[in-house]
């Protein structure tokens, strides 16, 4: 249920209507309270001669409201035009699927809602004017609460406009993609690993586990096609448990799914009912495309797209490439100090109850660094910046397996520079720069091999 609410508040933030709506609302209730606010100014006589407060008639009134209000549909086209045109600048140069950060951008939601509830504001205010001897009614007091979120929308599309040049660059675009991986990283790994060597805390008895899922058991396959948002495995586990089973989940967060692919493996298959596939189904979360909840690469996969456009023979912007690369090196020297947690998930008498898709630091570092090196071959700027990056996430990791997944990653970076690189010095400072990796995982470098040599020399 928790995740199901995480995914329409994410839908929520990142569509273009949601906050203005809510603005539009708020500047309703504020025009209703300024009216009743007049009515009993009026009624006491509490405006005196010389206030701040609009003091001229009624057509007076009428003009600078409609005046506003005309203003504020005028702004509010130029502010959804400017916005398109941020968008396709940021499709085209950085990725179409970079366009869901510039649509959660809270800052052009605001924008857009300031000019659209200003406007809502002076329509409610015009139809309150009332011309006439008896029946007369100026607001005063809304009157100028118009004039003043008139000024207020003038510096708001001052600031737009400041806003909207900031965001497009690369290297905002870029930092903002690369806080949101490090906030992914503290939310879905916490814990600090204190433990060196290879990790196999939680692995169940080799007995126990085929025990469970080589004998009868039953698969429930995918409801609809579409990505894997996130998994309520909590849930899973607490089904589990009550039913007296065992799962084994086929798919984790960011996997796509067809009608019918197995989600989920169950033993044993006499206790898997229609009530509880169908409560396995509502564990998982499937949408049409890939976000950050419960998916670590899909932010990952955003940085590396950037970088692979920058790297492209049409851009070649190897800066770009080197600023993702430092970003992605900021995260996964977090990640590598991380406690990953195990696949296996007991209840509290100590029976496995489900076990998931392990997440592993080498899968991440392969999603970082493998499409960035097949496209750096021929840059020795960035291929340099990849070693000194594996060099720093060197110094920091203490699992086995970590090390070796960084080491080679180094290995195949400079085999691709021996082959792409024509120049001599740029392979002696890639030479350099791998042994760094080498005194960082405190091991002698084991010599990458070339395609000249026999894989056994």
């Amino acid at each position: 249920m928790k995740e199901r609410l995480l995914k329409y508040w994410d839908s929520l933030r990142s569509s273009f209507w949601f906050l203005p709506a809510n603005m539009v609302a708020a500047a309703i209730v504020l025009a209703y309270s300024t009216i009743a606010l007049d009515s009993l100014v009026e009624l006491r006589g509490w405006l005196p001669d010389g206030s701040w407060a609009y003091s001229g008639g009624a057509e007076g009134a009428s003009l600078v409201l409609g005046t506003i209000a005309g203003s504020m549909v005028t702004l509010a086209g130029v502010v959804f035009s400017m916005t398109l045109v941020a968008l396709s600048l940021a499709s085209s140069q950085l990725g179409p699927r970079l366009l869901r950060n510039f649509m959660r951008d809270a800052a052009n939601q605001v924008v857009l809602g300031t000019f659209i509830a200003t406007f809502v504001y002076c329509l409610l205010i015009l139809r309150s004017i009332r011309r006439g001897d008896g029946l007369a009614f100026i607001p005063h007091l809304s009157v100028s609460v118009g004039v003043l979120l008139a000024i207020v929308s003038l510096a708001v599309l001052i600031y737009f406009i400041h806003h909207v040049a900031i965001s497009i660059q690369a290297d905002t675009v870029i930092s903002r993609v690369s806080i949101e991986l490090i906030n992914q990283v503290d939310r879905l790994y916490p814990e600090r690993a204190d433990r060196e060597g290879t990790d196999s805390a939680g692995a169940p008895d080799a007995s126990q586990f085929r025990a469970a899922f080589e004998d009868e058991v039953r698969t429930v396959g995918a409801a609809g096609d579409g990505y894997v948002h996130s998994i309520a495995t909590d849930d899973l586990a607490a089904l589990a448990k009550e039913k007296d089973l065992r799962l084994r989940l086929e798919r984790g967060p960011g996997h796509y799914v067809v009608m019918g692919c197995p989600l989920v493996t169950a033993w044993p298959a006499d206790r898997v009912t229609e009530s509880v596939e169908s409560r396995i189904l509502d564990a998982f979360i499937l949408g049409y495309q890939r976000t950050a909840a419960q998916d670590i690469e899909f932010s990952i996969h955003q940085l590396v797209e950037i970088a692979v456009r920058a790297l492209s023979p049409g851009i070649n912007d190897p800066f770009t490439a080197i600023t993702c690369v430092d970003r992605l090196g900021s995260a996964l020297h977090r990640l590598v100090q991380r406690d990953l947690p195990p696949p296996y998930r007991y209840d509290d008498d100590g029976v496995l109850r489900l076990v998931a898709p392990a997440v592993t630091f080498p899968d991440i570092a392969n999603a970082a660094f493998n499409q960035i090196r097949q496209h750096a071959r021929s840059s020795a700027a960035v291929t340099i910046r990849l070693l000194e990056t594996i060099a720093v996430i060197a110094a920091a990791a203490r699992r086995a397996e970590d090390q070796a997944a960084l080491r080679l990653h180094a290995q195949m970076i400079v085999r691709g520079a021996r082959e792409a690189l024509p120049e001599e010095t740029d392979l002696r400072e890639v030479e350099e720069r791998y042994l760094s990796v080498g005194r960082s995982l405190r091991v002698p470098p084991a010599p990458p091999v070339t395609r000249s040599q026999p894989t056994g020399a």
